[in-house]
């Protein structure tokens, strides 16, 4: 999943920032409309968390325009102003969601969470395929019952190669989907990410490289994919961590 925040605080932007990074999501921000409009002509980004009292451009004004575009980008409105009528005028602009300042990380990630599934093709919150089950909602990922640890990168990749349900990935969508900006295919960020992922899965592989087009899940052992001890043996969930995160 990719985020847009426009938020001109840069405390609390990059809080918001840190805080979605570490759940896995894929954060740009913008501190003015300007910026955000500019972001969103360039970029596809599922939900836009969007402070409404902006410098440049008002967040009522980005509203409207990026629902004019017809984006795809999900919403989700922040403002110091809680009333009832304050929240009904800015879901009439065409916002899908909409929380007050200050609110609970918690619930802004749930919040995302949800709006970034609705900006795609309906799928279940728990993804099954090839003896993987990952599931979005608790960030946890097991192979045949067996629970692993991923970094939060692996983990996102891992879920955009699950919910393209068997189609080839290319790398350059992994890093539109799972990267910041200025990240870049040659830097080896998905390469390295997809060798550590597919030790930690084990054997037989089921990511499967596609040569000249990316990645897929496959349903087992494949020529020229890495193969990799099976991480953990544990018998319940084991935490998500992020030690050697490739970026």
């Amino acid at each position: 999943m990719r985020v847009l925040v426009v938020e001109d605080e840069e405390f609390l932007a990059g809080m918001i920032a840190e805080g979605l990074r570490r759940d896995a999501v894929a954060v740009d921000i913008a501190p003015d409309g300007p910026t955000a409009l500019e972001k969103l002509r360039f970029g596809a980004y599922d939900v836009m968390i969007l402070d409404r009292d902006l410098p440049g451009l008002h967040g009522d004004e980005v509203c409207r325009r990026v629902v004019g575009a017809r984006l795809l980008t999900r919403i989700l409105m922040l403002t110091a102003s809680g009333t009832v009528r304050d929240r009904v005028a800015g879901l009439g602009l065409g916002a899908d969601d909409y929380l007050t300042k200050p609110f609970a990380y918690d619930e802004l990630l749930a919040r995302v969470l949800a709006l970034g599934r609705r900006s795609r093709p309906a799928l279940p919150p728990v993804l099954e395929r090839a003896g993987l089950t990952l599931d979005t909602a608790r960030r946890q990922v097991c192979r045949d019952g067996r629970y692993l640890s991923l970094s939060r990168k692996e983990f996102a990749v891992l879920e955009t190669l699950l919910r393209a349900e068997g189609a080839v990935v290319s790398g350059d969508d992994l890093i539109e989907e799972v990267w910041e900006e200025d990240t870049s295919y040659r830097t080896n960020a998905v390469r390295v990410t997809l060798s550590k992922l597919r030790t930690k899965l084990g054997a037989p592989p089921v990511i499967e490289t596609v040569p000249g087009a990316g990645y897929r899940i496959g349903g087992g052992a494949v020529a020229g994919t890495e193969r990799g001890p099976v991480a953990g043996t544990g018998s319940g969930p084991a935490p998500l961590t992020d030690p050697e995160e490739a970026r």
